[in-house]
């Protein structure tokens, strides 16, 4: 017996990576980052010997930014297509 149909229902496993709770906790990580990175870069902008340095601490504060907005596009995305599957 051959049985190659598509199964109707299919459910979506999610990585433990890619889970809501993983996102927000590595967003609100992103945050702190993005804090941390801003402090940094008041530091560096007050000092004229530390002024050649500023780039690093704008460059993490950057990278952070894009993490945490990436993640929160993600989490949005997933919570507006749960809202719409309810609604019916």
């Amino acid at each position: 017996m051959n049985d190659d149909r598509v199964p109707v229902f299919r459910r979506i496993i999610v990585p433990w990576y890619d889970s809501d709770r993983t996102c927000l906790i590595t967003a609100a990580v992103m945050l702190l980052v993005m804090g941390f990175a801003a402090c940094g870069l008041s530091v560096a902008l007050e000092s004229p010997a530390w002024l050649r340095y500023a780039w690093l601490p704008a460059l993490l504060l950057l990278m952070a930014l894009g993490v945490a907005a990436s993640l929160l596009r993600r989490l949005i995305r997933r919570y507006l297509a749960r809202a719409a599957r309810h609604t019916f």
